[in-house]
């Protein structure tokens, strides 16, 4: 198991997409106080000119850039990498965080399924694409973490783009570690962060308050690194609401519904209800 040391400290490198905000904005805060460089990737100018400059309190101007970058084109992650090897020389940690989750159905508009797949599921896949050989290549230990979802998981009904793209990531990340563990030499690993529910700018829709059953977005990197020292895969973070064994049986029920052949999502089938909730009560 690969020691957190090694790898989140002085000097190293961490590339956050969605970085300027959240989660990723946590996360590269917790970086720069390890004395890490940081890079953060996203899309609104102001927005991270406004992260650069906090993050520039934390680890000095030097070792800040903040790069605005469409991680649905793998140009601009290509030309993101390009512009931080230019600046820091390699990388050590890349966070491929970036997200959107505008509602959708089956049936909604070709664009905007094709938008939250290429942002959710493709930048994961290109960012790890562009940036996985160098780390590889330069030897020195490092970290890719995918940012995924429960819903990637349990795939509740409603806004099924997402779903697809977040189980995406998950299946993407599983294959991606398995990957690197068999590749001679490497001293890359891959993680999959799990959040629960955080109150971000992703989440909060028009409430301007986090509610008691949310996590804040630095109590959720806390628990990522945690994780990431314990040498853990699946980062699944529960928060004021859901505790683990809650998300577990969850989460078993719904491999069930293949195993027992059940209907899909029996979770939410009324003929299921009761079943479901003796399942769960009986943990």
């Amino acid at each position: 198991m690969t020691n957190m040391r090694d790898i989140i400290k002085e000097s190293n490198v961490a590339v956050i997409t969605g970085g300027a905000a959240g989660i990723g904005l946590a996360a590269a805060r917790r970086f720069a106080e390890a004395g890490m460089c940081i890079a953060i990737a996203d899309l609104n100018a102001d927005r991270l000119g406004e992260a650069r400059a906090e993050l520039e309190a934390i680890a000095g101007e030097a070792n800040v850039m903040a790069v605005e970058t469409d991680v649905a084109h793998r140009h601009e992650l290509e030309a993101l990498e390009r512009a931080v090897l230019q600046r820091f020389g390699r990388v050590h940690v890349l966070m491929n965080n970036a997200g959107i989750q505008p509602d959708t159905s089956i049936f909604s508009a070709e664009a905007n399924w094709d938008h939250i797949l290429a942002v959710n599921l493709m930048g994961v896949i290109h960012g790890t694409q562009v940036f996985g050989p160098n780390m590889l290549a330069h030897g020195e230990a490092g970290l890719i973490i995918n940012t995924g979802s429960k819903q990637g998981i349990t795939t509740p009904p409603g806004n099924p783009a997402y779903n697809v793209s977040k189980a995406g990531v998950k299946v993407f990340t599983e294959a991606l570690q398995h990957e690197l563990r068999n590749t001679a030499g490497a001293r890359l690993s891959a993680h999959l962060l799990i959040p629960g529910f955080v109150f971000t700018e992703l989440t909060k829709g028009d409430r301007t308050e986090k509610p008691d059953a949310a996590w804040t977005p630095a109590q959720t990197v806390a628990f990522m690194m945690e994780s990431l020292e314990r040498g853990d895969f699946y980062i699944l973070c529960p928060d004021n609401d859901v505790p683990r064994a809650l998300d577990e049986r969850r989460m078993a029920w719904a491999i069930g519904d293949v195993i027992e052949n059940r209907p899909p999502l029996s979770r939410w089938h009324k003929d299921y209800a009761e079943k479901f909730r003796a399942f769960v009560e009986g943990a």
